[in-house]
């Protein structure tokens, strides 16, 4: 990036941060997420270090937070001295390569202090960085006198009252093996539990009010109200991390002596002795923070000898000796680079965000789904903007916000293409309704969700392709993956997945880096798949609104009714004899998924096609039909989350083994919601329809 171009990032970025935060700590509005707003300032902090000559008194980076509220009466920052002790925060890493970059910052500026005589050897005390309200509390002669939030670092908002209805905050230190000095002073996190996030949640929505997004924000926005009674109510939790002392050694110690007054301590903190311990710390919490009964985003790593922490000082806002090391955050922000566009298996143009590399939820992300023509318009994205993108779980990343205010005038509206970018065809864009107009070829390939732009040429070779993709992926054909596929289609050995199976080992051995074993393991792998169980061929064949399960009805519904669907033909000549209004008898098949089935048997070039893999000698094999006394016969499931001792494959197996059905949607007729770990929207669907739930532990006895 050039220096002219970094500097008008900068610009950008400090008065947004700096937006967001007078609306997050004066306002205690929530503009964006804290995760974004991390990234935004991790942004910001990587561009000012490259450039260091941009750096500005008044920058983000150099200050703390923002200004008290005037409800509350202003106390200054001071330590056990009474001397002026500014309460920092601590820049963030989200990576080894940013911790291994921050010690090396650290021991460059602690031997230039001491050039010949300097010996870094740190250990490092490791802590979970809750995700609460930062408070300074202060004693004397062992009585609670004051409590205080940070404020601007130097001046906070004196919440002594509200402070001291926390019971987990002492009004009286405790005596032990070290005296009680005459003042002491500590900083800490008064935080939420999860279960008393809910059961806040859970009354709010009873009395018909607002509930809260997260636990952080409820506990910041307890201890700032104006009656301490409300703040009771709470039941809000608090952990000591520091302690102002000079005669203290080191930082575990300070934890000690904290823990020996009575005041508690995260009991999770330990002393390390190299980087590779921190990292490996980190990733412990990261995979195990879902045990704990509140909310952490990262730990915090502390030079654990406190003479070399105070020799380090301060940069800007946060201390030298100190980093948040984040875990990987579910949502950042990056910014979109160009939008390409995909052509589907049914013909859909799908408009893809390709963007700078940013981690999300563990993953680097380059490439988030736009959807269609009228998501972008909702966005109001423009390429060459800064976006938030997120990702939950096994969700694929998604683009959910644009940040209007860093656009720097050079962003290009895009515009959906009017020919396939594969084959020039003509694109309509067809929806719900769009169906008379429809060109007959085009029909059974139709999606009705929505309004969307489609190649309506048939013989479109990205269209064919991402057909012959799903089918292969399918069928479980894992010897052949996209790349041989292309490499078949170009070499001219394939026009469809039918001539797969007729595919001799000499016809593939004869393509350059084709060798006899490569190419006799791919045909025996092909021939091996030539039997497959109805339902999956079903789904392998990509009809429109035909997923898994509607595959797996289907096929039920032809073992009660024929035993003789064993070949493509014969399942073609069965399903081409049901009505529309036959097919709208099968559970959870509308007028709309019947219509789309009936159109695609309709089609004569998938007739051609079944009749094309039955010469090749494909099979399938009839479903079996479900006793009428399975154990889930009749129940509809709907999976969410992430479950530990199964993935969701196996959990719908053996939820269909036992007779039950998945849906992919929460309604009234779902009989269960399986919620593992991190549930989505369906879980709070479920909830207000009021759906059962089962945990994990439950949904494995009921099977």
């Amino acid at each position: 990036m050039q220096a002219s171009e970094a500097k008008k990032r900068i610009e950008k970025l400090r008065g947004e941060i700096d937006r967001y935060r007078y609306a997050y700590h004066v306002l205690s509005q929530s503009l964006i997420s804290d995760e974004a707003l991390d990234s935004l300032k991790k942004e910001l902090f990587d561009l000012e270090q490259e450039f260091p000559q941009f750096i500005t008194s008044d920058s983000p980076t150099q200050r703390v937070e923002g200004k008290p509220a005037a409800a509350f009466k202003k106390v200054a920052h001071r330590d056990a001295s009474g001397r002026e002790a500014r309460m920092n925060s601590l820049n963030d890493a989200f990576s080894e390569e940013d911790i291994h970059a921050w010690y090396e910052r650290l021991s460059r500026y602690l031997i230039s202090l001491q050039p010949t005589t300097y010996n870094l050897q740190p250990t490092f005390y490791c802590d979970l960085k809750m995700d609460g309200l930062a408070v300074e509390l202060t004693y004397e002669k062992g009585r609670l006198v004051r409590g205080s939030t940070r404020g601007d670092g130097l001046v906070g908002e004196d919440v002594t009252q509200n402070l001291r209805t926390v019971d987990a905050i002492p009004l009286r230190l405790r005596e032990g093996q070290y005296p009680i000095p005459h003042t002491l002073v500590c900083r800490g996190e008064v935080f939420l539990t999860k279960k008393e996030f809910a059961r806040i949640n859970e009354e709010q929505a009873g009395k018909g009010g607002k509930t809260y997004a997260n636990p952080r924000n409820v506990a910041a926005g307890s201890i700032r109200q104006l009656d301490p009674q409300i703040t009771a109510s709470r039941r809000l939790q608090f952990y000591g991390y520091a302690l102002l002392d000079e005669n203290v050694r080191t930082h575990a110690e300070e934890y000690e002596r904290l823990k020996e007054h009575g005041i508690p301590v995260n009991p999770h903190g330990k002393v390390v002795r190299s980087l590779e311990e921190v990292a490996e710390f980190q990733r412990y919490w990261n995979e195990h923070r879902e045990r704990l009964d509140y909310e952490i985003d990262g730990v915090v790593v502390t030079v654990n000898e406190s003479a070399m922490f105070r020799q380090a000082g301060v940069i800007g806002k946060a201390p030298r000796g100190a980093v948040a090391y984040k875990f990987s955050p579910r949502e950042a922000t990056t910014v979109v680079e160009q939008v390409r566009v995909q052509v589907g298996r049914t013909g859909k143009l799908t408009p893809v965000a390709v963007m700078q590399p940013v981690s999300v939820g563990g993953t680097t992300v380059t490439h988030a789904t736009l959807h269609n023509a009228d998501e972008i318009g909702r966005l109001g994205l423009k390429v060459g903007d800064t976006v938030i993108v997120s990702r939950a779980g096994d969700v694929i990343p998604q683009v959910t916000k644009v940040l209007t205010e860093l656009r720097t005038g050079k962003e290009k509206k895009f515009k959906m293409p009017a020919r396939c970018p594969e084959c020039d065809g003509l694109v309509r864009r067809l929806g719900v309704g769009a169906k008379a107009g429809m060109p007959k070829h085009l029909k059974g390939d139709f999606l009705s969700e929505g309004v969307n732009e489609y190649c309506t040429n048939p013989q479109c070779p990205a269209k064919n392709f991402r057909a012959m993709q799903h089918f292969v992926n399918v069928m479980e054909i894992y010897t052949v993956g996209p790349k041989i596929l292309t490499r078949f289609k170009d070499e001219g050995l394939i026009s469809d997945v039918a001539d797969l199976f007729a595919l001799r080992p000499e016809d593939i051995q004869s393509l350059e880096r084709f060798g006899e074993k490569s190419a006799e393991n791919i045909v025996r792998s092909i021939q091996s798949r030539k039997r497959v169980p109805l339902a999956r061929f079903i789904y392998a064949l990509g009809i429109p609104q035909v997923g898994e399960e509607t595959a797996l009805v289907i096929a039920r519904d032809l073992a009660k009714q024929s035993s003789g669907v064993r070949s493509p033909a014969a399942f073609f000549a069965v399903m081409r004899t049901l009505s529309t209004e036959d097919l709208q008898e099968l559970p959870d098949v509308g007028p709309k998924v019947a219509k789309e089935i009936q159109d695609w048997f309709g089609a004569g070039y998938n007739r051609r096609f079944l009749e094309k893999l039955d010469r090749a000698g494909v099979e399938t094999e009839p479903q079996k039909a479900l006793a009428s006394n399975a154990k889930l016969a009749g129940k509809t499931f709907v999976l969410t989350g992430t479950l530990g001792s199964m993935s969701r494959e196996e959990a719908k197996e053996r939820i269909r083994g036992l007779g039950g059905e998945i849906s992919e949607s929460v309604s009234k007729k779902t009989d269960y919601v399986v919620a593992g770990a991190e549930p989505g929207s369906k879980y709070e669907k479920a909830k207000k329809l009021g759906v059962a739930i089962l945990d994990e532990g439950a949904f494995r006895k009921l099977l």
